[in-house]
Formats: structure tokens, C-alpha cells, sequence
């Protein structure tokens, strides 16, 4: 928060939010009134008049999709829509036709040497716009999920009442440019059609100016002074030659830096003019990704004044200082660096809700989860978001890399036989231009930016190339422009993407990522994953049937609608349930499966993100991940790290392990131990233990090392002797200390087969790698039951927020297997969202432990159950 004194220095240059009294205030349509064309007579100028009838119509917010729109109207039901194949039984006839949002808004006109300007940010994905009666712009012009564009409709203003009227055509995702779902999921009924960004009313003086774009000179080393460039683009709109000058001031987030600077500007009549005004600034305070600092941001902003009146003031816009850069090495990968650290990319692919409703609070949920889970980058693969999305990066210190998205119209570019998407022409390229222009210039500022990626699959053509290119550079943009997420080809004007798309989407086992081909840890995989994610029984039944759910585990070749499109290869889960039923044995009941899944969702994330990081310095780097994917957009079987509901899973606590910050981690090929730091800071002496027990809890080996941590590197500490001895299953266990003093770091149990699983790489597909033989688990569930206590202590931080801390204690002379711990609500539902420290532990003999949780609930108690641990719930408050 700033000071009250500093704030009043931008008392001058402040903005309403909710009306166009003066030169520089913007008024966001608040809302609309949506009807289907079919229900709706007489043409659209008319309609567009004030005083028409429209009390029938649907009121929906600022920012709505028409099916979020028809939701929030209860027209339909999310709840509904989602379980079994509901969504699939909507009638798609009304998303055929155009629909119509209409807004009404009280405004006076503007004196004559002022204007008001009608500025769009994304409708999807053609819009005629009317004006009090007066055609602003045709779908011909207004095309582009992610266009923002400005029209003057100052003529059009009236006194009193003006009408705002939108007609979105139905979008075709092979057609248009929109943002779609691919194979991920089935489609929206109205494919995301609708004004889905803001639309807003800016008014102005004669001179008008754009948001600033921000660079420095800061290159990554320690510094007590650089030089902050402020660039912004300056229009006069009148018919005579005017001189003006630009004001501005920039201020550190404590308040303590103040900077006041100005420019002289001269327009000759409808012009544009950049102006750039250097700032220097002493003692800058450094923006770091969350693991490795703190997340300082500054505050800018203009005004412009023609004989010291104002005609336009920016809005306030929240900048970072740091460096972020990126090379293709000798291998032919990707490396990027951060404040001149080698960053390694511990990543997941983001999705949208469905029907794209924006919900900063979930997104925050979803940004808090990552970080607890360890990782440091979001990948947007054709999902860019609204601002919000950017600034609550900035504060978390989340990096997030951007870009287009795959498979349909986006990549239908001449060469590329795969997509499926119609072919650009003459009328696309313009199209895109204002896309990315408008993109570039909404992320210009943000220090989360890593990099942003103008194909996925496949690469632009030269001149698809060329346009973002160039557009990306008017826009000043500062980070690194990546030609594609794959190896397939590259455009002349970017030189190799250095990132590799080799699969796995689908099952592998844990070894897999221990291999030297396809998807395996080495390079930068842009997208990858084991095709994890299957959702805790609570969630299971609120999206499936009974019969759905006795499919899960009676029938494991049939296809599930909660899977992905009915035509994709990802609607089965045969290759997963192959695995399943292989290595833990045929389920004795849907319980029995979804257990047996956690098992298998949490070895196989938690073997990527271990694969990737203990391979950071290898001869050949891994040098970073992106896992396929983070979240759904609607409840899903797979491709998420929590559910739908927010309830974390075991692929998420697998992940949790595999991406700690100082690790101890095991090769599952080499037997080797490995020591993992991501710190570029972290040093000192650490101290590791590594024990190995059969199921009846007999050592098989015990090993204590000391070594010194390097940052930024892995090294091998340690061999696991005593597979030979291993009669059917043996547990592992390493932990890591710091010393002095003796502070747990890290703990990390394995569960080891007699023998590995067997790749046949040969017949490897672009999705998975099949298995020859499969490791043998079956002995887990014949354990003997063990014997674990469990007590709670619970406090009240505050903000409606409960914590708790659960002590396990294994009375037993055997392990406990995979204990999982649930806070429930009074109807027995999972509590979401919830943190815990840790959770799916193994405890060994005569081991105790303790764990915490945070959640918010008013009546709950925690269930602790696991593999061989009977069932048992802690006191209920």
C-alpha cells in the first residue's frame, strides 16, 4: 500500500471508474441484456435504439460467453450439464444462429474538441456492432477471439440514454479464430461464442495516449542504478498541428523511490507519435519468480496536457524490473535464464473453465496450489486470459508462458497438412495482426512473463511469422518469441523452437522418464505427461453415474465421456487400466480402483518432474517441463494435477515431491541417489538417509552421506544396493536434512518391484510408449494390517481459516502403505481447497510423523484411511 502522501501525487493524474466526466476516464459496460437472434424482429440499427423492449431478454455480467450467460439466467444448470453425458443432450439449434447483447448506457455528449471511444478486447469470434442506430463496424472487420479495437462513435453519443448493440456470430473453431478445447474435452454447445473480454468507453481531448510499455536496461547482475524506458503512443484527432506534453510519475511499491518525468510532443493533424522518456532510478528493487525472492512491483502512469489541461491519462499499470532471456544450446534445446540464473521450467498446461467464466478467486486458488506444489511456470497454450490473470502472476511470482493454440483454425497455414482447421487467406493476416498486436500490448508490462509461443503443434508460415513478429516488436516486447512448441520445423525469422512435443499424453510407467528417447527427461518438453489425474470417489460421484462408475473398474476398455472428445484416442483409459490392472492386480471394487489409481497418478507425476530435475546438469540438460496438464475445464478423469472441485489428488502430491525445491530423489534405472537443488542460493551441507525394508518392516540396507548442496544442480550421493534381496516388494525411503541444524528437508518413499517395467521404445506413437513387462505390485494388497494412532492439534489463525496439525504414529512392525488423509464436510463431501503439507504417505515401523492442513469449513472432521490402515476419523468440529 502506498503511502496517503505519495497517493496524493497521483491525485492529478487519477481516473473514474464508473462515469466520462473528464479527459481520461474509461466507464466498463457493466452488462448486458443477451437474446438469441431467432427470438428477436426488426433489424439491428433499430434495435439499437434506446426504448425498446427488451425486458425478456437474459441479464448476464460484463464478461459472459452465451452459455455462461444462459447458466447464470438458469436457462441451464452447470451442476446438470456436467454429470453423466447431460452437456451432450443440449439442443444445439439456437448456437447456429447469431445471438444479440445489448447494453444501455446514460451518457452526455462530449464538448467539441473532445471524443468517446468504443474499445473491445475479445469477442468471440465475429461481432457487428451497432450505435445508436448506426452500424459501428461489421463482422467482416471484427474478427478474432483475442482482437481489441477502438472506434470513435463520438457523433453517435446522445444526451441521456445510448444503446450498445452486439451481434456475436456462432463460432466454428475450424474456421474462426477462438479459443477452443481440441481433444480435451467435448465442446461448449456455443463454442465460447460471445463477449467473453470487456467492452469499455474511453473519453478523450483532441490528444490521446496509449498505455506505456515498459523496458530497462537491466541485465541480470547486481546493480545500484539503471534506466527505465517509458514508451507510449500519443494520436492527435483534429484537423490542426498541436504540441503537447506527457507527465509522468513512477513509484516503488513501499513508496520510498519517487520518479516525476515529462516529455514535449508535436502531432500534425490525425497522427500518431511514440514518445519515450528515460528515467533513471537508483537502488532498483529486483523482481523474482516466487522460489527465489521477493515480487517488487512499480507503478506508472501518464497524463497529457495541451496548455496544461488534460486530455488523456493512462490507467495505473504495475511493472517489474528483471531480465528473462532465452538460447537454443548445442543440443538443440531451449534454456532459459532469469535475472541471469539458468531457470529450470517446472511447469503445467492451464484450461479455462468451459464456458470461459473468469473467477479470480478460483484462479488464485489454482496459482497458490501450483506454487505449494513447487512449481514456477504456467503455460497458456492458446488460452490467453484476461489482465487479472497477469497481475495476480506478478504478486505470486508465478512465471507464465504464452501463446497460440494448436490443431484447428490457428494453425491452418499452407504447408501444414495435419490441422484440421481451413486454410488462411488473404483477409486472416490482418486478422491475426490485430490479435497479437492487442495481445502484446496487454502483457508488455508484466514481470511473470517468461516467453510467448506463436504455434503449438506447428509453426507459422513466413508470413504468419513475420506478422506476429513485427507486431510483438511495435509493442516493444521484451522477452523471448518462440516459433513453435515442437521440433517439426521452424520460420527463417526465429531460427529452432528448441522444444520438443514427443509425447507421452497417456500412461507410462516411471522408468520411462529415465530413457534417452521420445518424451524422456531431456530438453525442454513443452507438453508431456503420463495422462494422470483421476479424481478422489467424492468428486467421482458428483459428475458420474453409478453405472459410469462400475465401468471405471469392471469394464476397462470402454470409452468415458468424462475423458476427452468420443473421436480422440484420449476417450479411453485402456492403456491407463492395462497399467493398473498389470501392476496392482484386478480391483476388487470401485474403492479398490480409485486407491490403486492414486497409486498410480502419484508415482507417475512424481517420476517426471524427478526425471527432469535430477537431469538439469546432465550432458545432456533437462531444462525444463511442461506437464500435461495442470487442470480441467470442466469435472475430468485425467490431464489434472486437483480435480474440477479443487480437491487436490494423488498426482498432485506426487508432483508436490517430485518438484521440491531441495529434493533427494532415486533413479529408477541407474539405482542412483540424487541430491536436487533449484536454489540459486541454497548451499551448505546436507545430510541424507536412505533406508531400504521388505514388507515385513526387515532393513535391506541403510546408508548415512553427508555432502555439500550446489545450487542449481543435481549429483548423485548415494547407490541403492539390495534390489537382489527384495522378495516381491520393498519400501525405500530418503531423507534429507539440512546440518547444522538438523532440519528436515525433505522425505521421499518409493515403493520397488523385483524388476522394472519394460519399454518397447521401438513402437513408440506420439502419445504413449507401450510395455513389454510390467513391474509386479500385487503384494501390496496383502499386506498385514498396521497399527497407526492418530491425534490433532487445532488452532484459529483468523479470516475463517482452521489449522491443523495430525501426528501419525505407526505402532506397528511393518510399514503403513499410502495413508491418505481427507478433511470432510457434515455430508462426508471433500473439503476444497485445502493445503496440506504432505499426504498418500508411507510410514515405516515405529514411525511418526506430523502434518498440517489448512481449509476453511464450519463443521468437518478428518478420515485417515490407507493400503494396509483401516479406515479412522479424527474428531469432528
Amino acid at each position: 500500500m502506498f503511502p496517503q502522501t505519495l497517493l496524493l501525487l497521483f491525485a492529478a493524474l487519477s481516473v473514474g471508474a464508473s462515469s466520462l466526466k473528464s479527459p481520461g476516464d474509461t466507464l466498463v459496460v457493466p452488462g448486458w441484456q443477451l437474446q438469441s437472434s431467432l427470438q428477436v424482429s426488426g433489424d439491428l440499427a433499430e434495435l439499437s435504439l434506446p426504448g425498446r423492449d427488451v425486458d425478456s431478454w437474459y441479464r448476464v455480467g460484463r464478461r459472459s460467453t452465451v452459455m455462461a450467460g444462459l447458466i447464470a439466467s438458469d436457462v441451464y444448470n452447470d451442476t446438470r450439464l456436467f454429470y453423466s453425458e447431460n452437456l451432450n443432450s443440449v439442443d444445439l439449434t439456437t448456437f447456429k444462429s447469431p445471438w444479440l447483447y445489448r447494453a444501455e448506457l446514460t451518457l452526455e455528449p462530449p464538448p467539441t474538441d473532445q471524443h468517446i471511444f468504443l474499445v473491445t478486447h475479445g469477442i468471440t469470434s465475429k461481432a457487428d456492432i451497432y450505435f445508436n442506430g448506426q452500424k459501428i463496424v461489421g463482422s467482416e472487420d471484427h474478427q478474432g477471439a483475442f482482437a481489441g479495437h477502438r472506434f470513435d462513435i463520438t457523433p453517435h453519443i446522445r444526451a441521456g440514454s445510448n444503446v450498445l448493440l452486439i451481434q456475436a456470430h456462432p463460432t466454428n473453431y475450424l474456421r474462426d479464430f477462438a479459443q477452443g478445447f481440441v481433444d480435451w474435452n467435448p465442446y461448449p454447445p456455443d463454442n465460447g461464442t460471445g463477449v467473453w473480454r470487456d467492452v469499455e468507453l474511453k473519453r478523450t481531448g483532441p490528444v490521446s495516449v496509449s498505455s506505456p510499455r515498459i523496458l530497462t536496461d537491466y541485465k541480470g547482475s547486481d546493480t545500484d542504478h539503471l534506466t527505465v524506458l517509458v514508451k507510449v503512443d500519443t494520436e492527435n484527432h483534429g484537423q490542426k498541428a498541436l504540441e503537447a506534453i506527457v507527465h509522468g510519475i513512477m513509484l516503488s511499491e513501499n513508496g520510498t523511490q519517487v520518479s516525476r518525468f515529462a516529455a514535449p510532443v508535436q502531432l500534425q493533424p490525425r497522427k500518431k507519435v511514440t514518445v519515450s522518456m528515460h528515467v533513471p532510478l537508483q537502488d532498483p528493487e529486483i523482481w523474482w519468480p516466487a522460489a527465489w525472492g521477493k515480487q517488487p512491483l512499480y507503478t506508472v502512469q501518464l497524463r497529457v496536457t495541451i496548455q496544461e489541461k488534460t486530455t488523456d491519462v493512462t490507467p495505473l499499470t504495475k511493472f517489474g524490473i528483471r531480465h528473462v532471456t532465452s538460447r537454443v544450446n548445442a543440443h538443440n534445446d531451449t534454456e532459459f535464464s532469469v535475472n541471469g540464473h539458468r531457470f529450470h521450467v517446472k511447469s503445467a498446461g492451464y484450461s479455462p473453465d468451459m464456458f470461459l467464466r473468469f473467477d479470480i478467486d478460483r484462479v488464485q486458488t489454482i496459482f497458490q496450489y501450483m506454487l505449494d506444489m513447487g512449481l514456477n511456470t504456467i503455460r497458456l497454450e492458446g488460452k490467453p486470459e484476461h489482465p487479472e490473470l497477469y497481475d495476480l502472476a506478478d504478486r505470486m511470482g508465478l512465471m507464465v508462458i504464452s501463446g497460440w493454440e494448436c490443431c484447428d483454425k490457428w494453425e491452418g497455414w499452407d504447408y501444414n497438412t495435419d490441422a484440421n482447421g481451413v486454410k488462411w487467406t488473404e483477409k486472416d493476416y490482418p486478422i491475426a495482426e490485430a490479435q497479437m498486436l492487442h495481445e502484446a500490448d496487454m502483457i508488455q508490462t508484466h514481470p511473470s512473463m517468461l516467453g510467448f509461443i506463436l504455434g503449438s503443434d506447428f509453426w507459422p508460415n513466413d508470413r504468419a511469422s513475420k506478422v506476429f513478429v513485427d507486431a510483438m516488436r511495435r509493442m516493444d516486447w521484451p522477452n523471448p518469441i518462440i516459433a513453435s512448441a515442437s521440433k517439426r520445423g521452424y520460420p527463417e525469422i526465429l531460427g529452432p523452437s528448441g522444444m520438443k512435443m514427443d509425447g507421452p499424453y497417456d500412461w507410462v510407467p516411471p522408468n520411462y522418464w529415465y530413457g534417452s528417447e521420445m518424451g524422456a527427461a531431456f530438453g525442454f518438453g513443452s507438453e508431456q505427461g503420463a495422462g494422470v489425474g483421476t479424481p478422489e470417489m467424492s468428486s467421482l460421484k458428483r459428475f458420474m453415474s453409478s453405472a459410469e462408475l462400475e465401468t471405471l473398474w469392471r469394464k476397462p476398455e470402454k470409452g468415458l465421456y468424462h475423458m476427452a472428445k468420443n473421436d480422440s484416442v484420449f476417450y479411453y483409459r485402456k492403456i491407463y487400466n492395462k497399467g493398473l490392472f498389470e501392476r496392482y492386480g484386478q480391483p476388487t471394487g470401485l474403492d479398490d480402483y480409485v486407491r490403486k489409481a492414486q497409486m498410480m497418478d502419484y508415482e507417475a507425476t512424481r517420476a517426471e518432474f524427478e526425471g527432469f530435475a535430477i537431469r538439469q546438469n546432465a550432458s545432456r540438460p533437462a531444462t525444463g517441463v511442461v506437464y500435461w496438464m495442470l487442470n480441467s475445464a470442466w469435472p475430468n478423469l485425467h490431464w489434472q494435477l486437483f480435480d474440477y472441485y479443487l480437491q487436490p489428488l494423488g498426482s498432485y502430491f506426487g508432483t508436490k515431491i517430485g518438484a521440491r525445491q531441495e529434493h533427494v530423489a532415486y533413479d529408477y534405472e541407474a539405482g542412483d541417489v540424487y541430491l536436487i537443488n533449484h536454489l540459486p542460493q541454497a548451499k551448505g551441507k546436507r545430510h541424507i538417509t536412505v533406508d531400504l525394508i521388505d514388507l515385513n518392516g526387515k532393513s535391506l540396507l541403510h546408508q548415512d552421506v553427508t555432502v555439500d548442496a550446489t545450487p542449481l544442480a543435481s549429483k548423485v550421493v548415494a547407490k541403492v544396493n539390495g534390489q537382489d534381496r527384495i522378495k516381491d516388494v520393498a519400501f525405500l525411503r530418503l531423507l534429507l536434512d539440512d546440518v547444522p541444524p538438523r532440519r528436515p528437508q525433505s522425505r521421499n518413499i518409493y515403493w520397488l518391484s523385483t524388476h522394472n517395467d519394460v519399454l518397447d521404445w521401438t513402437n513408440s506413437t506420439w502419445y504413449t510408449t507401450p510395455v513389454t513387462k510390467y513391474a509386479d505390485f500385487t503384494a501390496l494388497s496383502k499386506m498385514k494390517k498396521a497399527a497407526v494412532s492418530s491425534s490433532m492439534n487445532v488452532t484459529k489463525p483468523g479470516d475463517g481459516i482452521t489449522k491443523a496439525i495430525i501426528t501419525l504414529d505407526n505402532k506397528s512392525d511393518i510399514p503403513a502403505f499410502f495413508i491418505r488423509l481427507a478433511v470432510v464436510d457434515k455430508r462426508g463431501q471433500d473439503v476444497a481447497p485445502v493445503y496440506w503439507s504432505d499426504n498418500y504417505i508411507t510410514l515405516f515401523p515405529k514411525e511418526k510423523i506430523d502434518l498440517s492442513v489448512e481449509f476453511e469449513a464450519s463443521e468437518w472432521s478428518i478420515e485417515v484411511s490407507g493400503g494396509n490402515v483401516d479406515k479412522s476419523v479424527l474428531d469432528r468440529h
